[in-house]
């Protein structure tokens, strides 16, 4: 048993309201108490009797403390690079061009394919490294870029041992072999998506949490992604989807059907689909690195008012965006989608733990993991100014990894 003591917090942003001057009583790996200091208890039952006789206390010299940040939309497991087609977008080369010249996810599909398991899983673990050392305690992470039933169910493993390894951040994994058609099934696509159906029990098996679709223009249709999707959620997997990346299909509407987790990415996105987000209860994940790539902005201030739940990701992946802090997705957030500091860093902790099913995370208070992040700022302003705020220590579930 463990009891610890963080102290002298300045400026406390708990996930629901902000403290000044607070301390937190933290009990193995959960929150026991939170509060202004003066207010810190002699006894906490069950914990300890007596305040003076914790094991560690930590004098956080009046610093900003939030909780572990929560990144709800990633790809990470892949290898090599795609820099050769960025530099080619950006000087405007279209998707048929980048395409021709040995570009788009096939390519990563092909190398990622050929590289042997050992230096697969060292590029994963670096990613997952940076991720927790910038202060994002849980990562949403998707398979996708072996389109095999063995090598993405390899790929719900990677992930799921990882996890158990030290300095690396909780992991939610997210099966997505429906991410576009591979090579060998050309001109087969229903076949393919029969397959990936049939394989979405052996996901679960494996340790996957979610089924994701990439429903759009150049990968699935909305029956496709239904027939995937329902497979998925008869085994135990949430139901999210890829949603209006690049055109509206009627994903958002799909989403609200089958009562997904999330729908995702939403660049194109209507007022009747904000809507149907808000009617049906169907929350919103965003990425505005992805965003500001792509030149097309979700209306997120719009979604706010009608009470969408948002939540923030990434969208690390080897095609577009590479960013593993989210503290910069953040800073972007605000920058980018017009968003405030109190609503981006709630879309980064509540919004994220929401998304994932994870009610033992994304705000500090007694029960929760110990989840914590000491900023190396005195206020939740810095995030707008910063780009990209550094922590300066880390807690997962109460133990610190930095």
């Amino acid at each position: 048993m463990t009891v610890r003591l963080l102290t002298n917090i300045g400026r406390l942003w708990t996930g629901n309201d902000v403290c000044s001057n607070a301390a937190i009583l933290v009990h193995n790996d959960r929150i026991a108490w939170v509060g202004r200091a003066a207010d810190l208890p002699q006894s906490v039952p069950g914990v300890v009797d007596d305040i003076v006789d914790v094991d560690h206390v930590e004098n956080l010299g009046g610093a900003l403390v939030t909780p572990g940040l929560i990144d709800a939309h990633t790809h990470p497991v892949y290898a090599g690079n795609r820099y050769a087609e960025m530099a080619m977008r950006s000087g405007g080369s279209t998707p048929s061009a980048i395409t021709a010249a040995g570009g788009g996810i096939g390519s990563t599909v092909t190398v990622t394919r050929g590289t042997d398991p050992w230096t697969l899983c060292n590029g994963v673990r670096e990613r997952l490294r940076e991720w927790l050392l910038s202060g994002t305690t849980t990562v949403e992470a998707k398979t996708g870029y072996h389109l095999t039933r063995d090598g993405e169910l390899a790929d719900v493993r990677l992930l799921r041992e990882l996890e158990k390894e030290p300095m690396m951040p909780r992991v939610h994994v997210t099966f997505l072999a429906a991410h576009v058609v591979p090579p060998e099934y050309f001109g087969r696509q229903r076949d393919y998506v029969e397959a990936v159906g049939a394989w979405c029990a052996d996901a679960a098996a494996a340790g996957a949490d979610s089924v994701d679709v990439y429903c759009d223009e150049g990968h699935f249709t909305t029956d496709e992604a239904r027939w995937v999707l329902a497979s998925g959620r008869n085994v135990g997997l949430l139901p999210r989807l890829h949603a209006g990346a690049y055109s509206r299909r009627g994903a958002v509407q799909l989403a609200a059907e089958l009562g997904c987790a999330s729908a995702d990415l939403l660049h194109h996105t209507s007022d009747e689909d904000i809507a149907v987000l808000s009617r049906y209860g169907v929350p919103a994940v965003l990425c505005p690195g992805t965003a500001l790539q792509r030149g097309s902005l979700p209306p997120v201030r719009r979604m706010l008012a009608q009470g969408v739940t948002v939540a923030l990701g990434s969208d690390h992946n080897p095609g577009h965006c590479g960013i593993t802090s989210m503290s910069l997705v953040v800073s972007l957030a605000v920058a980018a989608f017009g968003m405030s500091v109190g609503d981006a860093l709630r879309a980064a902790t509540l919004g994220g733990a929401t998304v994932l099913g994870a009610p033992d995370r994304g705000v500090l208070a007694p029960g929760r993991l110990a989840d914590i992040v000491q900023w190396d700022a005195d206020h939740e302003g810095a995030f707008a100014w910063a780009f990209g705020l550094k922590p300066r220590r880390v807690w997962r579930g109460g133990t610190p990894v930095q």
